[in-house]
């Protein structure tokens, strides 16, 4: 059976987390976000560990949440709801708060909380086949837990232009807001990773670790906890609205706001 994470760490203490499901276009599920924060909590316990590598199997980064399973989410009771929602949360705060850099390898289009998991890393590298879009809003849905990763990452006007439009941009257009870094052709970007990463094994690892400390306590200032955004994301899933724009999007139809 086919794990829906590839970890791996080379000699060099470069550690990679490939997002494994490319018969759901590597969405995220309540599973795969419990193994992506078993692996990076056991990264952070690895003392050979070194860098931080996450990207998506084949020519997709992330086709967001698995909406089959946030359908599940939405009929579950509150306290389920709530608790699964904060686990999305958690493996958030667990990337920003890793000590060491983390490098977000985009090699295709990055949909919904994919976004999330590209803004808490430190540095992201996209091929110019990639597109992103917040595509909650057309879900009547909210992107309430990767919201301040991702206004940290673009700031608070591009974010409310983007998130509450749900508007694709390309990958140039997400380098000049800073939602990614650097933007190459396809061929290139592994050797541009590559060359990203020897930059990155040059500086000290307790030198980066504080460094990230205390560039994590300037973003600890967000006025939303993890556990207001996890509460507003399980609440407005089992809403009437997002249970019509779930059903909409998997049924093939237009919501019912739609006229």
């Amino acid at each position: 059976m086919r794990e829906p994470l590839d970890i791996s760490i080379d000699s060099r203490g470069v550690c990679g987390l490939t997002l494994n499901r490319p018969q759901r276009a590597n969405a995220l599920d309540g599973a795969l976000i419990q193994q992506l924060s078993a692996a990076v909590s056991q990264i952070r316990q690895d003392p050979t560990a070194r860098l931080l590598v996450l990207t998506g199997h084949g020519t997709l980064f992330c086709g967001g949440a698995d909406l089959q399973w946030m359908r599940q989410m939405a009929d579950a009771d509150i306290t389920h709801n709530e608790s699964d929602a904060f686990e999305l949360a958690q493996l958030l705060e667990d990337l920003v708060q890793l000590p060491l850099p983390t490098v977000a390898r985009v090699n295709g289009p990055a949909y919904g909380g994919a976004n999330g998991l590209i803004a808490a890393c430190d540095i992201a590298i996209a091929n110019r086949q990639a597109v992103f879009t917040f595509s909650e809003v057309r879900l009547g849905l909210v992107p309430a837990v990767i919201a301040p990763y991702v206004i940290s990452a673009i700031g608070l006007r591009q974010a409310r232009r983007w998130l509450l439009s749900a508007q694709r941009m390309d990958s140039a257009q997400a380098q000049q807001l800073g939602l990614v870094h650097q933007v190459v052709d396809d061929s290139e970007l592994d050797e541009a990773v590559e060359q990203q990463l020897q930059l990155l094994l040059q500086g000290g690892p307790r030198s980066q670790a504080q460094l990230k400390a205390m560039l994590n306590e300037w973003h600890k200032k967000s006025p939303y906890a993890k556990e207001d955004t996890a509460k507003l994301l399980a609440e407005i899933r089992a809403s009437a609205e997002g249970r019509e724009g779930l059903d909409a999007f998997l049924g093939k139809r237009k919501p019912g706001w739609l006229k």
